[in-house]
């Protein structure tokens, strides 16, 4: 058959094939085998060989030729790869009328007999409308695309709302550094002296909504199916009078407050910063100090260390923001930590007070060693006992207290913690407790203000303080009567900054707004309990960012947000805020009739914006709500449920964690608390009761970040971006290669001939490099990985025009029937073994994939689907089915036509959810007749193929199989070393004895035995198979007198024991074979020369009927 097989494809190159695409280069004859896998392809180049020099020779060609046409060869026009005209209207067959259908036209509302489907939710988390798409988006929304997919072929009513986060200081930013030239700042902290807040949102609106239909138009072009007609956006009026309610909401159960406290504050932007908006520089570097503070002491502490000169004692603070040292309140010590006195000898005159365990540190410092004079002081005697004097404050300040803290460790420094509350949490945390007041000299640009050197105010002020204030500061305190400095050095640390400018932050006391994370964390923490985590770490990292989190800042000093709908009094001089439930919805009321711009448009005293019963003068606030407050309340777009939370499925990057995901709990959490119990700070306790707290999710998925071939982060300035454009147009992978033309020499390809085409697959290949890639970790994109994709979409493409070719042979019984129910009609019907074989490996990759989909783990469905196409099909079934459907009678033809019937129905609901384009596209090619009696394989539920089989038969079978692909890969090598000495060249040409021990198991005699031999010869596509007991071999091969043989032995072991005993090995013997060349189908079972063999004969006659 091997050889009618290269006829095949011949024809098939000839008639069929597109332009451009050539013919499969033949495997390279000296390659191994892999002994594993079932695989006649790699057979073919030898065959054609033969088979051309027969033909060349042999003066009957003719003859043989005039039976071709009496073969059934599959044909069909199905392209080799898309095309730019049709895939336009495939993309909204896929998308736009798959959804609409799934929404309205499934069920029929008015029939009780066909009720509305069960409900799944993706809810989307939106992207910034800042820029164009990377492959970022494409793995995060086309992932989505998957699981909304798969839910539809499982029944499902489907809604996907996808959304854009259109307010914030990533757009606001972008804005201003495109006005630069009017005269705006540079979003880098410099005053935008001639844009105002109202010009900024103006501008701001209209970049947004340009980018958000670039970006959707992007994403249809992904054949991401969606609601696109009522997709939100945050800046859109009636979500932002949402997101106002649940702000109201959380108002009146008192989790907003206001105070002054130190925040992440980004100079280069100008505003607070909430965690989420952070990132981390791993390399910062920073001018560390010890300085030494003059001490004070209380007379009970003098006399109980007489031998320490008190007089010269100075307590010696370690930190990595010097900085920070004029906003020193307190310094602070461990209770329980060992201290002790030390003194330089070049400097008798000055004692040191360190924790006993950093005297090594500190010497390694100053480079020289320090004696001590007094040891063993704990921290509980120093705390409270001792004050001492920051020489920054100035002469006539007030002495500052030594307190205990229990974050002070010996790891680092000096073991005495300079305590600025101003620019700490940590700090302003203990020092509250003592009622000790933050203080922060520094401005919104980051530089210090005229009362951060009190006595010279001039000094200090202006300069910033991650620059020259820095210098300064240290200038200053080694210049005084005495040098307070006692030593520098610099250290690389992890610092963080800030996620858009990528410029270092500070932490800065100023007045915001915060939610109150306290009043709710129990409560968020137990909605946790039940939530499926996808991978199952991100429920700890998510726990982890919420248990250590107390407040959210939720206020933001920029134009282009939301505004929190504060009032403040003008008229006591105080400054002082109002916002409460009642004056919240007067300004909702008013925001309603006039816009949400007019609270930066109407005039400052419009006293439209007041409640009648607030008296006094006030103005509106200037301050804008965090964007994860925005986007944390997009759960108000969905319906609630009383069965369960509002999503089944958020799915975003890791990043998430501390950003939507937690924004999305703790404002639907919020929702749900009741006031008397955040009031009582126990929200909530516990879920016993009937009032049961619910996250927004059912299952909560986070995918990795896209990574280059090195395994390197994205960058421009890298210059390793790779745009969706590229995958889908297959400008990354090498040129496709001209067919070389007649009398013009070899074809070239020049990189810069701009005829050069490539090999574009569209936007499945972007889709399967997705749904290949395991999104749970940081996924690696370059040329090979690309290579393989198209690979493995070109595998699908040849698969599915075979299957095509064979569905339109319009055999007699099979061009009526429905392809859904074609098993059925199977099973109850005699099938061969090699069919059921195919049907029981189907069965179990089905059942596979659709476990691995149901799981969103689709690399794994896609690898398996992807081994399955390339061994069980391409390489062995298709090959043994070959002869039946082209030289076959109708008989053969209509069964294996109706197994393929079946892998063609499955293959397509396996692979609809990720390529659905291909589907399309192949569903527009299925013969007409077959196609109008089925449904649509992605408009039915897809329940994975079963072939029902008792236990004890699959057990029989999976060991059949084994053993089938152990005397295969046998036959193969004993072929290859036939070949290699000339003897042989179609695998046709050659015979096989197959020699059974005595204790070969019945499980192996019932596969291998007489019965079988003309159907095992089919199976290894040879011209004839005998079985044999191992003594009647020798009897045999006497008989027969091959000039030739070649043998390899083969494992029909049932058990790791009898492997290693050896007692389960058979013997397979490749021979010529002792019959004549059949003319027609090529097997050498001919009775004689030039005559069809009888099978052949017969379906010769029986066509003619």
């Amino acid at each position: 058959m091997a050889q009618m097989k290269w006829k095949w494809r011949r024809i098939q190159t000839v008639d069929e094939l597109s332009a451009g695409d050539a013919p499969p280069k033949p495997p390279n004859p000296e390659e191994k085998p892999n002994p594993i896998i079932f695989t006649a392809a790699r057979y073919n180049h030898k065959e054609y060989n033969a088979t051309h020099n027969a033909t060349m020779l042999t003066p009957t060609r003719l003859l043989r030729a005039q039976w071709t046409s009496t073969l059934h060869l599959p044909k069909s026009a199905f392209p080799a790869r898309p095309t730019p005209a049709s895939t336009a209207l495939y993309l909204k067959r896929c998308t736009d009328d798959l959804y609409s259908w799934q929404q309205s036209k499934r069920y029929d509302r008015n029939c009780n007999a066909n009720p509305r489907p069960e409900t799944f939710v993706l809810h989307d988390g939106p992207p910034y409308a800042n820029g164009p798409l990377h492959v970022g988006h494409a793995l995060n929304k086309i992932t989505k695309d998957l699981v909304c997919r798969f839910q539809v072929g499982q029944g499902k009513l489907v809604n996907y709302i996808p959304g854009w986060d259109c307010h914030g200081l990533p757009i606001e930013i972008k804005v201003l550094q495109a006005r630069k030239g009017q005269g705006a700042g540079d979003g880098n902290g410099k005053t935008e002296s001639r844009l105002s807040a109202v010009k900024v949102r103006e501008a701001a609106k209209q970049l947004a909504a340009g980018t958000v239909r670039e970006q959707m138009e992007g994403f249809k072009k992904w054949a991401v199916m969606g609601d696109w007609e009522n997709a939100y956006k945050t800046m859109n009026k009636d979500f932002e009078m949402r997101q106002l309610g649940v702000f109201k909401e959380m108002v009146e159960k008192g989790l907003i407050y206001r105070k002054y406290k130190p925040v992440y504050w980004s100079p280069s932007s100008g505003t607070a910063l909430a965690e989420a908006e952070l990132e981390y520089d791993e390399n910062h570097t920073s001018t560390a100090a010890f300085v030494k503070f003059p001490l004070q002491i209380s007379e009970n502490f003098r006399r109980e260390f007489q031998s320490i000169d008190w007089k010269t004692l100075n307590a010696v603070i370690w930190t990595t923001t010097p900085w920070t040292l004029p906003a020193n309140k307190a310094i602070a010590v461990h209770k329980d930590m060992d201290y002790s006195v030390v003194v330089n000898p070049d400097m008798p005159n000055g004692q040191l007070l360190v924790a006993t365990s950093r005297i090594e540190y500190l010497e390694s410092v100053l480079g020289h060693e320090l004696d001590i004079v007094k040891s063993g002081i704990l921290g509980s005697k120093l705390a409270g006992n001792l004050h001492y004097r920051n020489p920054l404050h100035g002469r006539h300040a007030k002495p500052q207290p030594i307190i205990h803290a229990d974050f002070v460790s010996d790891i680092s420094g000096s073991g005495l913690v300079h305590l600025a509350p101003g620019h700490g949490t940590d700090d302003y945390n203990v020092c509250s407790e003592l009622s000790i007041p933050a203080f922060a000299p520094v401005d919104d640009q980051g530089r210090y203000t005229d009362v951060a050197l009190p006595e010279q105010p001039d000094l200090f002020q202006g300069l910033s303080v991650q620059g020259e204030g820095t210098n300064a500061v240290l200038s200053y305190l080694k210049g005084m009567d005495i040098d307070y400095v006692v030593g520098t050095h610099v250290i690389k640390h992890k610092y963080p900054i800030d996620w858009r400018t990528k410029q270092p932050v500070i932490v800065r006391a100023t007045e915001q707004w915060f939610a109150n994370v306290d009043g709710i964390k129990f409560g968020s923490m137990q909605a946790l309990e039940d939530v499926n985590f996808i991978p199952e770490g991100g429920k700890v990292r998510l726990q982890s960012f919420i248990e250590g989190r107390s407040q959210w800042c939720i206020s933001r000093q920029r134009a282009w947000g939301v505004p929190i709908p504060a009032l403040y009094r003008t008229d006591t001089g105080k400054h002082e805020a109002v916002m409460n439930g009642p004056t919240i919805g007067h300004i909702m009321e008013v925001i309603e009739k006039r816009g949400i711009d007019a609270w930066w448009t109407d005039p400052e005293d419009d006293m439209a914006w007041i409640p009648e019963h607030l008296e006094g003068a006030y103005v509106r606030g200037k301050d804008t709500m965090d964007v994860w407050f925005d986007s944390g309340t997009s759960w108000t777009l969905l319906r609630e449920r009383s069965n369960g939370p509002v999503a089944d499925v958020y799915l975003e990057g890791t990043d998430q964690h501390r950003g939507w995901f937690q924004s999305s709990l703790l404002t639907y959490v919020a929702h749900q608390a009741k006031s008397e119990e955040v009031a009582q700070g126990i929200a909530h306790e516990s879920q016993t009761s009937d009032y049961k707290i619910k996250p927004p999710f059912k299952t909560l998925i986070t995918h990795g970040f896209t990574l280059d071939q090195d395994g390197r982060k994205m960058s421009k300035s890298l210059g390793n971006v790779i745009s969706p454009d590229e995958i889908m147009s297959g400008s990354l992978l090498p040129p496709l290669k001209h067919k070389k033309q007649k009398g013009k020499g070899k074809a070239k390809n020049d990189i810069n001939d701009p005829k050069l085409t490539y090999d574009a697959m569209g936007p499945d290949a972007l889709r399967l490099w997705v749904a290949s890639s395991d999104y749970t970790k940081d996924v690696v994109i370059g040329q090979p990985i690309l290579q393989a994709v198209n690979t493995a979409l070109h595998k699908y493409r040849v698969t599915f025009k075979w299957l095509l070719g064979v569905l339109g042979l319009q055999t007699r019984g099979f061009d009526s029937l429905d392809l859904r129910t074609l098993h059925t009609q199977l099973l109850d019907s005699d099938i061969s073994f090699i069919d059921k074989i195919a049907l029981h490996r189907l069965s179990q990759v089905s059942r596979e994939v659709h476990s691995h989909y149901a799981a969103y783990e689709f690399f794994r469905g896609i690898n398996a689907l992807n081994k399955y196409i390339a061994h069980d099909l391409s390489a062995f079934y298709f090959e043994t089915l070959k002869d039946r459907i082209y030289a076959g009678s109708t008989t053969d033809r209509l069964s294996a036509e109706r197994v393929l019937g079946i892998i063609f129905w499955e293959l397509c609901q396996m692979l609809a959810p990720v390529c659905p384009l291909l589907v399309e596209e192949v569903w527009e090619w299925t013969p007409k007749p077959v196609k109008d009696v089925s449904e649509h394989p992605a408009r039915v539920v897809w329940t994975p193929f079963d072939l029902p089989v008792a236990d004890v038969e699959m057990q029989k079978l999976n060991r059949q199989i084994e053993v089938l692909s152990s005397a295969h890969t046998a036959i193969k090598a004993a072929q290859e070393r036939a070949r290699a000495e000339k003897k042989l060249g179609s695998g046709l040409e050659s015979s096989v004895l197959i020699s059974l021990p005595k204790q070969a198991d019945k499980h192996v005699v019932d596969l291998l035995n007489d019965n079988r031999e003309e159907e095992l010869a089919g199976i290894f596509v040879v011209s004839g198979v005998s079985v044999v007991e191992a003594e009647g071999v020798d009897t045999m091969l006497k008989e027969l007198k091959p000039a030739w043989k070649f043998e390899e032995p083969f494992d029909i072991h049932a058990d790791e024991e009898s492997k290693h005993a050896k007692k389960g090995t058979g013997l397979v013997m490749v021979v010529p074979p002792t019959q004549h060349k059949c003319p027609r189908c090529w097997r050498f079972v001919a009775p004689e020369p030039e005559a069809l063999c009888q099978r052949c004969d017969e379906a010769v006659k029986e066509d003619k009927e």
